[in-house]
């Protein structure tokens, strides 16, 4: 028997406008951010959070229900602002247009039209902006069945404007949605998540299906520029652009997260019935003391975001994940026959077994090791991985993934697995 779970998901949408003013959700999204700002000033100066509401909504051109959902959501910034030592207050000063948040069946609406998914939004009372929806199959879909089928429930939308045009984003949700147990699986997929990689290894009753690393250096690169840009303008005394700079960072690395979460997961569903392993990394910072700069950079690895974007996401197909006990998977040789383990074994990207000779590249290894871990929690056979596919490399960029073998032969004991990578679009 598997488990029910409950998964969410955000689906986005062109709009599409035939009856209405499109001027009307521009000045909507004005007063949005006006009705943001207004709540977010108003809960620093000390205002009771009962009495925000109803003081902003007198003062914003919205409809009552959408003025409330943003006053929510301020009010949830400030209280994150507020627990969260490393985290700044919200300014109550925001310049761009702030989404405009609705409920469903109430500040918006969704119909199917002759095959097509028809929309109204209501900014104001007896004035909604009406058109279809475009976007992806994929999304279209999902949104479709949400209005068609039970066991789907569909909540708080947000309309809003990216490079220019009107977009709306729905919130959907499936009930006691079915997610397999692990012991019903029949391929394990260990990843090892790195500062600037994830590492994957799929292993059955066979052996080893396929390994890849994907690489992600973008993050890792964009991160240490925005951290230099913090430094610069604390130097010079601007630190009201923090909490500017911070969003900012924190939505470029949501975006990688999110695709890269989605490539874990596509990867592991072309395997029969898999389980997705993981390090379980929940206290790896706790006591951490490998120097200044060494600690900051682990303390900045998206460990636990990730697990859970992809966690979530396997879900909708229905794929489990556990987490395994990580120590020493980065120094263990995964030839099963050795499993030799010291740290001298390890040096940066490249692995060779001191006692075996067993070559590898070195976050491939650490997969492998999870993976096994995970074959054994199960009380599986475990392979003897005395001969290994080749390397092979991803790397992701804006434009999608690039991909070439980084060895042109199997990796055995006492081969060489790092080459030159090529790329594809």
């Amino acid at each position: 028997m598997g488990r029910n779970v409950d998964l969410v998901k955000t689906l986005d949408f062109q709009l599409e406008i035939q009856s209405g003013d499109e001027a009307d959700l521009r000045f909507a999204a004005r007063e949005s951010r006006r009705a943001y700002n207004e709540t977010v000033r108003l809960a620093k100066e000390g205002v009771e959070s009962a009495n925000i509401a109803p003081t902003v909504a007198d003062e914003v051109d919205l409809v009552r229900n959408t003025t409330q959902r943003i006053v929510n959501k301020a009010l949830d910034a400030v209280e994150n602002g507020r627990s969260q030592a490393d985290v700044c207050l919200p300014s109550h000063t925001k310049s761009d247009p702030y989404p405009i948040r609705a409920n469903y069946t109430e500040g918006y609406d969704l119909t199917l039209d002759d095959g097509e998914v028809a929309f109204r939004i209501s900014t104001k009372p007896y004035n909604p902006v009406r058109g279809v929806l475009r976007g992806s199959d994929v999304h279209l879909d999902l949104l479709k069945s949400a209005l068609c089928g039970s066991g789907w429930e569909i909540g708080t939308a947000e309309a809003l404007f990216r490079r220019g045009d009107p977009e709306l984003h729905v919130t959907v949700t499936k009930t006691d949605a079915a997610v397999r147990r692990p012991e019903q699986s029949e391929t394990i997929i260990g990843v090892d998540v790195n500062e600037d990689n994830v590492a994957l290894a799929a292993l059955s009753d066979d052996g080893v299906e396929e390994t890849l690393v994907v690489e992600y250096p973008e993050v890792k690169s964009e991160r240490h520029r925005y951290l230099t840009i913090r430094k610069r303008i604390q130097k010079a005394g601007k630190t009201s652009q923090f909490e500017s700079l911070e969003q900012k960072e924190k939505r470029f690395v949501r975006d990688r997260l999110h695709k890269l979460s989605n490539f874990i997961s596509e990867f592991a569903n072309q395997f029969e019935s898999p389980c997705i392993v993981f390090e379980d990394l929940k206290d790896i910072r706790e006591g951490l003391d490998l120097g200044a700069r060494m600690n900051q950079r682990i303390h900045r690895i998206p460990f636990g975001a990730l697990q859970s974007y992809t966690t979530y996401k396997a879900s909708f197909s229905g794929i489990p994940t556990m987490r395994i006990d990580p120590e020493y998977t980065s120094q263990m040789c995964a030839v099963t026959d050795c499993e030799h383990t010291t740290c001298s074994n390890r040096r940066k990207n490249r692995f060779r077994c001191r006692a075996c000779g067993h070559q590898d590249h070195a976050d491939r290894n650490a997969a492998l090791n999870v993976a096994k871990r995970g074959v054994r929690a199960l009380n599986w056979n475990v392979p003897a991985l005395n001969n290994l596919p080749q390397v092979r490399k991803v790397r992701r960029r804006a434009s999608g993934a690039v991909d070439a073998p980084s060895v042109t032969h199997d990796a055995g004991r006492g081969d060489q697995t790092d080459g030159v990578v090529g790329v594809f679009e």
